[in-house]
């Protein structure tokens, strides 16, 4: 599937098939991630990934009780490392680099599945507190998304976008 194929095809996909992700595969959605820009190349994201049921039960509870992240068979919590952001750009890098940096290498992770045929959710609505505690990450570490990954048991259909015409402007 080329780049654009795979943009137009990625969807929030809210139902998996049990089948198992393996582990090759994931490698390359995760090198797919981490391919993406970041200001300074301070590459301020760290992944987490949670294979395990019951811990997939726990941060579908945490983020408002979203059962498809249980359902997949595997989710990835994409964080941001605040202090490597800070180092690199003090307080802007913590506050704004680091979640535009993280936001690119979560994009670039969906579009990778998309193109190997996966189902992915983009989830930020979530208490942090939780999702921290449950996996027990430092104080450094703030989980910025949620990512479901696994065959989808669904082919949503594509969702209107507003046109150029009433988004662009040129100067």
């Amino acid at each position: 599937m080329d780049l654009f194929e795979a943009i137009r095809a990625r969807r929030s996909v809210r139902r998996y098939l049990p089948d198992p992700v393996s582990q090759e595969t994931l490698e390359e959605l995760l090198s797919a991630a981490i391919s993406a820009p970041s200001a300074g190349n301070a590459q301020p994201w760290r992944f987490i990934v949670v294979r395990d049921q019951r811990l997939r039960e726990k941060l579908a509870a945490a983020a408002y009780g979203q059962e498809f992240l249980a359902e997949a068979p595997v989710v990835i919590v994409v964080c941001a490392d605040l202090e490597r952001a800070r180092k690199a750009y003090k307080e802007r890098g913590e506050k704004l680099y680091c979640l535009q940096d993280t936001a690119a290498a979560v994009e670039n992770l969906l579009l990778a599945a998309t193109a190997k045929g996966l189902g992915t959710c983009w989830v930020g609505a979530f208490d942090e507190g939780r999702v921290s505690e449950i996996l027990g990450l430092p104080k450094e570490l703030r989980p910025v998304a949620m990512i479901p990954v696994g065959k989808p048991a669904e082919t949503p259909k594509t969702r209107p976008r507003r046109p150029l015409s009433e988004v662009v402007e040129y100067r």
